[in-house]
């Protein structure tokens, strides 16, 4: 369960988003300082995606990242995932404003349920979605049963700055700033205390970095961005 919620986290997080939807672009840009996008660009970068290849984008919201994704491909498919309705009817709207909107198809679903067969696509990717799942092993382990041999799962998430003095800005920002904030711009105090009382519990840089290579992935690689605020976890599935 979520702190001071009385429901279960899936449904609990499921009311948050159908909330926050229609401002969840405009605040992502304030309360980031406008560095998921750069954060975005770092990941694609390290991705290097190809002409033609195939992805799958779980928890994909308003479908920031599927649209990069399709951009990068050119003609790939690719498949965006996400629980709430409210969400992905945003998202659908930058799709049809895209030119490579033609080639993505969106699912309302449940990432650790995927509706895709073994070895369907080339990338994986989660975006600002892992903390907020239950159970975050099965997603990857889910993750990497759908990429085909050689294929690259992708997670961009928040994380925990471990040194001193920026821990301590970056968790007063958090715990103190960003729930006022979210009301002041958003209307929306509990929704946006929700989000630092998810990282609390979320595992650090080096222990994600662990839980990847525990669900069976290899090379896996861990970058921290912006001084640790977020962090790109990059793996391989056996061929």
């Amino acid at each position: 369960m979520m702190a001071n919620s009385p429901k279960p986290k899936e449904e609990f997080v499921h009311d948050v988003f159908q909330q926050i939807a229609p401002k969840y672009d405009r605040m992502n840009d304030i309360l980031s300082f406008n560095r998921h996008k750069a954060w975005r660009k770092f990941a694609m970068r390290k991705m290097a995606v190809s002409p033609g290849d195939s992805a799958v984008d779980l928890c994909c919201g308003t479908c920031d990242w599927t649209i990069s994704l399709a951009e990068a491909s050119g003609s790939g498919p690719v498949k965006g995932l996400d629980f709430s309705p409210a969400m992905l009817d945003v998202g659908r709207g930058k799709i049809a404003r895209n030119t490579h909107g033609g080639q993505i198809e969106l699912f309302q679903g449940n990432a650790m349920e995927l509706p895709f067969a073994d070895n369907s696509f080339d990338y994986a990717t989660i975006g600002f979605g892992l903390r907020n799942v239950p159970d975050p092993v099965r997603v990857l382990n889910e993750m990497r049963r759908v990429v085909k041999p050689g294929g690259m799962v992708v997670c961009l998430e928040l994380s925990k700055p471990t040194s001193q003095p920026f821990k301590g800005l970056y968790y007063f920002y958090f715990e103190r700033m960003l729930p006022k904030m979210g009301k002041l711009f958003a209307k929306s105090y509990e929704q946006y205390k929700w989000l630092p009382d998810s990282l609390k519990l979320f595992p650090g840089r080096e222990e994600l970095a662990n839980i990847f290579r525990e669900v069976g992935l290899k090379d896996v690689e861990a970058y921290a961005l912006t001084g640790g605020i977020a962090a790109l976890h990059i793996g391989i599935k056996e061929k």
